[in-house]
């Protein structure tokens, strides 16, 4: 699933793709904004680590990538 996080006062987003759930993130985002750290796994095991007091948005999108070429659906 790709997750953007927009950064307060930060121009540029952060992207990533991860293997959690969108309700793992959803708690995870929960939490930092409860006054800790977002701290998510992306699918090479690197961790993204962002003060809950800076985060501007979060988006979580779908693991469903679009479709390319000629099928018969």
């Amino acid at each position: 699933m790709d997750v953007t996080i927009g950064v307060q006062n930060v121009a540029r987003e952060i992207t990533l793709e991860t293997d959690a759930s969108p309700d793992e993130v959803a708690a995870a985002v929960d939490a930092a904004l409860a006054g800790g750290v977002l701290r998510l796994t992306d699918t090479k095991g690197r961790q993204v680590l962002v003060p809950g007091t800076a985060i501007g948005w979060v988006q979580v999108g779908s693991t469903d990538k679009g479709r390319v070429g000629f099928g018969l659906a």
